[in-house]
């Protein structure tokens, strides 16, 4: 909190709430993802019961949609994963420390996370609701887990892409960083002409090629396939598609024997990494509220309890 307060000169989220203080309210989200409840008044009353602290419901439900706590958990979300990544770093933990032709990336793989919507929530003109969720993404240089964007409160039906590009464009004007970024998506994220702009950017990306894919091949691209970090890599070449060339990886897993093919933007004639991608477990499948920023709050404290067992792990 001290860091996110000194991060900005005259912070406007920066006020006192005697009723619960804004580190009491981080608390008890935290608390929240971690416990096994199934609704926020099951979770007060576990509260009080458990940690003797009595909390109104009004209290607790209006705190979730705050504007200024958005803001706050926002600030505090950002320091909180900074001071991870130290702690991590401090502790040798660097999964690509193999690879240091990435070390001015950061490399991300993102995805959606969509969980049942909250009891409450309107349906839509044809009676209809759907699940709710975001977009998260995983560095896969410290293993800390990040909120992206929020895709749906479960009133319309996901567009995750659409979302994740409004994301990355709007990251794009405020980003004075040199730092590169590398994202690493599923087969819906394929766009060659957006990426190819995206280059501009230094915004890369690493998905699965897909079957239908049009892809004239180009070149193949020589590596050392007695290199143990090649292991599996049958096929390493660029292609192109409308006059957009990439780069296209043909890997057959040693265990299983099938092959797979994985197209990116991103050009280095080195190795490909096999980068692990741990699993999202924190207990989260509901929405806390069918408010927008209740439930950026809840995804901002999915992250940051995800991260507390990490580090711990």
């Amino acid at each position: 909190m001290e860091r996110a307060l000194l991060a900005e000169r005259h912070p406007l989220w920066a006020r006192s709430c005697p009723e619960l203080k804004d580190i009491d309210f981080i608390r008890l989200g935290l608390l929240r993802c971690i416990s096994v409840v199934d609704s926020g008044r099951h979770f007060l009353q576990t509260n009080e019961q458990i940690y003797g602290q009595l909390l109104p419901h009004s209290t607790y439900f209006k705190s979730l949609k705050s504007h200024r706590r958005t803001s706050m958990l926002e600030a505090f979300e950002q320091q909180s994963y900074h001071l991870h990544a130290e702690t991590l770093l401090s502790q040798g933990i660097d999964y690509l420390k193999a690879f240091p032709e990435l070390d001015e990336y950061t490399i991300e793989a993102a995805d959606g996370h969509f969980i049942d919507h909250a009891c409450h929530t309107e349906k839509n003109s044809k009676g209809k609701v759907y699940a709710a969720g975001g977009i998260y993404a995983l560095n896969l240089r410290s293993g800390l887990l990040r909120f992206l964007c929020l895709v749906t409160n479960g009133t319309q039906r996901h567009q995750e892409i659409p979302v994740l590009r409004n994301h990355i464009e709007k990251q794009n004007k405020g980003n004075n960083s040199s730092q590169k970024h590398l994202y690493v998506y599923d087969k819906a994220v394929t766009d060659f002409v957006w990426w190819d702009r995206q280059k501009r950017h230094a915004n890369y990306m690493i998905s699965m090629l897909k079957e239908n894919s049009i892809a004239t091949l180009v070149e193949s691209i020589p590596f050392d396939s007695r290199h143990e970090i090649n292991t599996g890599v049958e096929a390493y070449s660029v292609y192109e598609n409308k006059g957009i060339k990439f780069n296209v990886v043909d890997y057959r897993d040693p265990e299983t024997g099938k092959l797979h093919r994985f197209v990116t933007t991103f050009a280095k004639n080195h190795h490909f990494a096999k980068a692990p991608f741990p699993g999202f477990s924190a207990k989260e499948t509901k929405a806390w509220s069918s408010n927008t920023r209740s439930l950026e709050n809840q995804m901002r404290l999915t992250a940051m309890s995800y991260n507390l067992m990490r580090v711990f792990e």
